[in-house]
């Protein structure tokens, strides 16, 4: 394998360029999807023990320490089969650590990776640890890694959260869902809005510019839970996971998950072709049949439509999914309804769209026929403060 482009904060930290102060007890909160640049086969975890850093606690988000939990899913603790170590699962019976958790602890270490999309919740159990060493007065290193759908904030979507009336675990503070910002940007950023007070120290990665999409590193995708198994799953992400308060299926238990939609009532044909009509940047469509193995619509055919980048740096994946979203409402035959999705942090499943949107008036908007929906969207998804929020706390550029 040639070398990478781009080496994450791990590396950084592997190569003795970047460090702990030695001797310290640390807990680290990851899962097998956070790897090094450089050795891509390689747990980080393992890498970090290896280098002589003194891990004695693990963390684990959503999907476990494994990353293969189903979505939803309570998480229990356990022990890591690979270093022996106490995993304390943040996704389950608890969403933050307990203070008695970080006791004996002089740091912690976050080595996680991101899709770049406001509801996927591993940056929310950053957020909570972060608080949670703000109180106890610990340190807390990022090891960064580049935002896999890009850093350009041009390319940033909303619509920005209502903490108001849609906060939830799948989004604690303002911000847009396609946020086009690294992890450790993100920790600055909450940091300082948010009070947190932490001693936080971010391990850049090295040789990323916030135009580069994944493939550009030259290192392997690991997929970071069951769904999420290749690049092009991740950079649909954002908006095509906006049909996971549908009935219709996302293509979970299929090849290609965020990839396609379908439900056994649409008609393949006539749905692809009112999509390829708007002509939106950066995508084509094609019809699809599929027969996913998980709910909804397990082991029956469905009929949908199929997405391909055609132009990853065009694509504007959130208005893309509402567009599509609302194509599907209205080729529905009468069968298209909102549905609870209940997880460990939402067990009644309640609201779910809205909260993955993150304001309300969404779903009414989208049933609306008027010849002016594109603008409306395009309006919805405008997040022009954003880039001047986050300009301080950028790493990158």
């Amino acid at each position: 394998m040639s070398s990478p482009r781009v080496g994450y904060g791990i590396d950084e930290v592997v190569s003795g360029h970047a460090s702990p102060p030695a001797g310290g007890r640390y807990g680290l909160l990851t899962n097998d999807a956070a790897r090094a640049a450089g050795a891509p086969h390689k747990l980080s975890r393992r890498a970090l023990l290896d280098a002589g850093v003194r891990l004695v606690r693990l963390f684990s988000p959503e999907h476990g320490i494994a990353a293969t939990a189903a979505d939803g899913a309570s998480v229990p603790d356990g022990v890591d089969p690979v270093t022996g170590l106490e995993v304390v699962s943040l996704y389950g019976e608890r969403m933050r650590p307990e203070p008695a958790m970080l006791d004996g602890l002089d740091g912690v270490l976050v080595d996680l990776p991101d899709i770049g999309a406001r509801f996927y919740t591993f940056i929310w159990s950053m957020s909570h640890m972060l608080e949670a060493c703000g109180q106890a007065g610990l340190p807390v290193w990022v090891l960064d890694r580049p935002n896999p759908i890009g850093g350009d904030l041009a390319a940033a979507e909303g619509p920005m959260l209502d903490v108001g009336t849609c906060a939830s675990f799948l989004g604690r503070y303002a911000m847009p869902i396609r946020h086009s910002i690294t992890m450790g940007e993100l920790a600055c950023l909450w940091n300082d809005e948010q009070h947190l007070d932490v001693d936080l120290k971010v391990v850049p990665a090295v040789g990323w510019n916030r135009a580069d999409h994944q493939p550009a590193s030259g290192v392997p995708f690991v997929p970071t839970s069951p769904a999420m198994p290749r690049y092009t799953s991740a950079l649909f992400y954002p908006g095509v996971c906006l049909f996971e308060a549908t009935n219709l299926s996302v293509g979970r238990g299929t090849a290609h998950p965020f990839e396609q939609i379908g439900a056994p009532w649409l008609d393949a044909e006539k749905l692809n072709t009112a999509f390829a009509s708007l002509g939106l940047p950066g995508v084509e469509s094609q019809p699809v049949q599929f027969t996913p193995v998980v709910p909804p619509h397990e082991g029956q055919c469905c009929e949908g439509v199929r997405l391909k980048v055609v132009d990853a740096q065009a694509l504007r994946p959130v208005a893309m999914g509402l567009l599509l979203l609302a194509c599907a409402m209205q080729h529905s035959r009468g069968e298209f309804h909102w549905h609870r999705y209940p997880t460990a942090a939402n067990p009644q499943g309640d609201c779910h769209f809205e909260l993955l949107v993150g304001r309300q008036g969404v779903a009414a908007m989208l049933a609306d026929r008027s010849a002016d929906l594109r603008q409306r969207v395009e309006t919805l998804t405008a997040v022009p403060d954003w880039r001047e929020r986050v300009e301080p706390h950028l790493i990158y550029s």
